[in-house]
């Protein structure tokens, strides 16, 4: 009886440290921080102020749950590279108020975030760079229509598809 309890708890033991080590994908943290980015550019079309901040400390959350342990090198590399200069963009943008300045920070934003999602080919929907020959600056969406984050209202349908992102395989 003693020997099966031991068995038992050997049995136990050893399946707690394989879950343990079971590997985490990391696209969906990675899509996690692709959605409050998106939802960053579309409060800055529509001049939502307000909602661009709410979405930027969602992003600063999401960015915190990114976990480096199961990326691969050239992922870590680039997410140690880039994750602070988001984090740091994501910040700005959460505690302005100010939509000239979010949009001056979302501009680093998206030309970060576009390095990282071409790092990670995470993406689990189609993505489009586009681009604002006015502000001489990209952005990424999840729509084909032009939606500029950088002039709202004012200058919407401004910009260009510059690339297609394909979904993650």
């Amino acid at each position: 009886m003693r020997t099966i309890k031991y068995l038992a708890v050997i049995v136990l033991f050893l399946a707690a440290n394989s879950v343990k080590s079971a590997p985490v994908d990391v696209n969906p943290a990675i899509n996690n921080v692709l959605k409050s980015y998106l939802g960053i550019k579309n409060a800055l079309a529509t001049d939502n102020s307000k909602a661009a901040n709410d979405e930027a400390k969602k992003f600063t959350v999401a960015l915190k749950a990114v976990a480096t342990s199961q990326m691969d090198a050239k992922q870590k590399e680039v997410w140690t590279k880039y994750a602070e200069k988001l984090r740091f963009d994501g910040e700005h943008i959460g505690e302005s108020t100010e939509i000239a300045h979010q949009r001056e920070h979302f501009g680093d934003l998206s030309a970060n975030m576009y390095t990282v999602l071409k790092a990670f080919q995470a993406n689990d929907v189609v993505l489009y760079k586009q681009y604002c020959p006015m502000a001489k600056k990209s952005w990424i969406s999840e729509s084909s229509a032009i939606k500029n984050p950088y002039y709202g209202k004012k200058m919407i349908e401004c910009g260009v598809t510059k690339e297609t992102m394909k979904t993650a395989k």
